[in-house]
């Protein structure tokens, strides 16, 4: 058998090759396009950039300085919130210093007062004499007495001797006296002993019953030559006349 010989000629589409050099055509022009897009957009925007980047740049630095400012002036606000409290403070000592020395003052002019009357020339002339008896409350339950002896009838004089005193008053619904003894809550309690020439100030502390209630004192002087009674009221921190 004979084989045909192969033909001359061939039929080649040259369609699709058009078609893909049109489609790279067009793709090489977009990204053209969009490269002369940033192109002129960045030398458009540059300027506004760059000025905004220096007015952050500023914002920054102000804002910084601005919070250093706040930083010192807080420091300074809470210096002067301690000095005010410490100013306060010293402030509220002092004038609390001040009212108790002006409560020492005053008492120290009445006592001036009190003992120019018992040495001056115009003073009564008294013997043995208990002037005053007061009684100030503690925190223990105790009562802090304070008595006063005077004498200027001989001013030459040195009166000596002991003092005691006992607490009238009402137990148990009852009149009822408590001794010296009681007083001290021990037995055989020797009286307090003074000697002066024209005033001592004796002192101590004593403890009621917790069912006595207090109305009046009974103050014993016994000394060498001399002796006196006196009944005082009842006067917490004050004192009393004598009768």
């Amino acid at each position: 058998m004979t084989v045909p010989p192969p033909p001359r000629f061939r039929i080649v589409s040259g369609q699709p090759r058009l078609g893909r050099g049109w489609l790279a055509a067009l793709a090489a022009a977009w990204l053209a396009s969009l490269v002369v897009a940033w192109v002129l957009a960045t030398r458009l925007a540059a300027p506004e950039l760059a000025q905004a980047r220096a007015q952050l740049r500023e914002a920054e630095r102000t804002a910084a300085q601005q919070q250093r400012q706040l930083d010192a002036l807080s420091q300074q606000v809470a210096t002067l919130t301690r000095s005010d409290q410490i100013s306060r403070a010293a402030n509220t000592e002092l004038q609390s210093s001040l009212a108790e020395r002006d409560e020492e003052i005053a008492a120290l002019r009445a006592d001036l007062a009190f003992y120019e009357r018992l040495v001056g020339a115009t003073g009564q002339r008294k013997g043995l004499n208990v002037h005053s008896i007061e009684f100030i409350p503690e925190e223990a339950g105790t009562w802090r007495y304070r008595v006063v002896l005077t004498q200027n009838l001989n001013r030459g004089a040195i009166s000596r001797g002991q003092m005691r005193f006992s607490v009238e008053g009402v137990r148990a619904g009852k009149l009822a006296s408590v001794g010296w003894d009681e007083l001290h809550q021990r037995q055989n309690v020797p009286g307090q002993e003074y000697s002066f020439r024209y005033f001592q100030e004796l002192g101590g502390s004593v403890m009621l019953p917790k069912d006595f209630t207090p109305q009046r004192v009974r103050v014993s002087l016994q000394g060498t030559g001399a002796g006196a009674e006196q009944v005082f009221d009842w006067k917490p921190a004050t004192g009393g006349g004598g009768r």
